[in-house]
């Protein structure tokens, strides 16, 4: 379904209930031959975004050459023959009557048992890099545009001319990482795969079209990492395309000429350089698709730090979102060319294929249990749920809420947030867990760290710096839960109660959580337990929260090693009264608990 939109998206996997909205035309597809006489007689003029502005297309218009359906569409926003009616040629000269002004979206609901999200990337405007005179100078232009300009297709039909006097260039300068691999504040960290090899092409496309034209390309690093691109590398060095070390730090224009003067410093021979091009190039980055929060809201997926859609593992799963049933593909996981994205498209569609042959879809027994004579209907575990797998409760007809098994991932956050210990995480009981507290604390409990490590991260990075034979001290010991988001507050609360000196909850960086945002919820219980172990007189920063990821075995060795000095700060008198106040706070919590039961008895 071309020129449409997804609205909302609800269900679980297998049971996908999608609402599209279909664009109205205003052209109906089947009737219309593309006979471009409504275009010919519009008098409106746009600038044309297929071709990056550098031509006009009419307010009646084909998207591009190869668009599905092959017909005319209608730009409402720019005809002059709506709301009231000024104009009406188009549908005067149309001779199948195919035009309709009066053509209304149209919403389509659908079923899908998967959904695999393949929207594709933006492209880094480099507006900000004022420095290069990108809309201050005629003669620099994006590679986007470049793109345009030497395509076939384009508005000059493949003759490559520079703007400002519409002659062929003869020197053209060519500056990577334009919005990439930057950490002044413009740009992004990340490196953007493409743009070392697509400038490589360009230069190859110049030297093969335009024998004699001089190019230049200013850059940090070359990156030609994939198959064959070394050898298309040195071909272009070959050609005679003169390789600078250095990114321009001052683009300057010609008066008389309109050339651009670049000012570089070569860090090959460390020396200044001046170069005077009549044509520059700036090879952009990607980024994310701008509309990217709609597709997390929808899906409820999540991101890592650059922004790019985050896999539900790298390795073992890199093209399944950490939603079931959801699978990403090409360039909205990260940036890659189109080699790599068809790779990945395959590969999800291979995923996706599996599951819907097999008709079902199997569970893992870590899922959660609402044991409805506890429940007081408020609704708090559907909120927290980062899956949207609990259907809310209704308090007046006393119904419970309801866990999709399917879609419940076992994070924990709902039984860690339910005040009525409402909820039950298989094979991760509170009483299981509780065990494990006593069990570690009841020899020499001063001695001993107590960790509670999130199995995907914190729990991986422990193992990471086990196999990488990283020294720590032995004090610490750990407690494994599928997500830092399963740590109850009364977790804490009992290892403190029993003695423990410190307690260090560890769990993903904010944008690794393997459960979308479930992290979110343990920051919040955490600044809970600090007012509250404020108040109650104890030492906040006995209690510790770290972010460690599965790659991060270093810092897990690193806090570790902090945290033994802090262990041994915690004096025993200071312990024998945190123990009494906690004895006090768990009877008081208990009895109110009690009382609670024996009203709604």
């Amino acid at each position: 379904m071309t020129n449409s939109e997804v609205e909302s998206v609800s269900g679980f996997v297998g049971n996908f209930n999608v609402t599209i909205r279909k664009k109205a035309r205003y052209v109906d597809p089947d009737e219309c031959t593309a006979c471009a006489e409504c275009a010919n007689i519009c008098p409106v003029a746009v600038p044309d975004e297929y071709q990056q502005g550098f031509s006009s297309r009419k307010a009646i218009y084909m998207p591009f050459p190869q668009a599905v359906p092959s017909a005319y569409i209608l730009d409402m926003e720019n005809c002059l023959g709506n709301n009231p009616i000024a104009c009406g040629k188009c549908a005067d000269v149309c001779e199948k009557k195919c035009i309709n002004y009066d053509d209304q979206d149209e919403l389509i609901n659908i079923e899908a048992g998967v959904i695999i999200v393949a929207t594709g990337m933006d492209v880094y405007d480099p507006t900000e890099y004022d420095e290069y005179g990108y809309t201050r100078f005629d003669n620099v232009i994006t590679s986007m545009e470049f793109e345009r300009l030497i395509c076939a297709g384009g508005p000059t039909e493949g003759h490559f001319i520079r703007p400002s006097d519409r002659k062929i260039p003869k020197s053209i300068g060519f500056i990577q990482c334009v919005g990439s691999r930057s950490r002044n504040g413009r740009g992004n960290p990340y490196c953007s795969n493409i743009c070392c090899m697509n400038t490589v092409k360009d230069t190859l496309l110049l030297c093969d079209h335009y024998p004699g034209v001089e190019a230049r390309v200013f850059y940090m690093d070359m990156r030609a990492f994939g198959k064959g691109f070394e050898d298309l590398y040195m071909r272009s060095r070959e050609e005679g395309v003169k390789y600078v070390r250095g990114i321009p730090g001052d683009v300057s224009e010609n008066d008389e000429n309109k050339n651009l003067v670049l000012t570089v410093e070569n860090t090959t021979t460390g020396r200044r350089e001046i170069h005077e091009l009549e044509m520059l190039v700036l090879s952009q980055g990607v980024i994310p698709r701008q509309d990217g929060d709609q597709i997390k809201r929808l899906l409820t997926l999540s991101t890592t730090s650059d922004g790019f859609i985050m896999e539900s593992h790298p390795k073992l799963k890199p093209v399944d979102a950490p939603t079931k049933g959801v699978y990403i593909a090409g360039c909205v996981e990260s940036p890659k060319d189109v080699k790599d994205s068809v790779t990945q498209a395959s590969a999800a569609a291979a995923r996706a294929s599996i599951l819907l042959n097999a008709g079902k879809t199997r569970v893992e027994a870590i899922t959660s249990h609402v044991e409805t004579d506890k429940c007081n209907y408020c609704g708090i575990c559907a909120d927290v749920c980062p899956y949207n797998a609990i259907l809310a409760p209704d308090r007046k007809a006393k119904r419970a809420p309801t866990i999709i098994q399917a879609a419940c991932a076992g994070c924990g956050a709902c039984a860690a947030e339910c005040a009525q210990d409402a909820i039950i995480m298989r094979h991760f009981r509170d009483e299981q867990i509780m065990a494990q507290i006593e069990a570690i604390l009841e020899v020499e409990p001063h001695k001993h760290l107590l960790t509670f490590a999130c199995n995907w991260c914190s729990y991986a990075g422990g193992d990471n710096a086990g196999t990488a034979r990283l020294q720590y001290p032995t004090t610490s010991r750990l407690i494994r839960t599928m997500c830092s988001g399963r740590v109850d507050e009364k977790f804490v609360l009992h290892a403190f109660r029993l003695g423990a000196p410190m307690v260090l909850v560890s769990g993903c960086h904010f944008a690794d959580c393997h459960y979308i945002n479930a992290v979110h919820w343990t920051q919040k219980r955490m600044d809970r337990l600090w007012n509250k172990l404020d108040k109650l007189k104890i030492r906040p920063d006995r209690l510790r929260l770290e972010w460690i990821s599965a790659a991060e075995g270093q810092k897990f060795a690193k806090v570790m090693r902090e945290l033994e000095n802090s262990v041994r700060s915690v004096t025993m008198e200071e312990m024998e009264y945190t123990m009494k106040i906690m004895a006090e706070e768990e009877n008081r919590i208990l009895e109110k608990k009690l009382k609670a039961a024996a009203k709604k008895v």
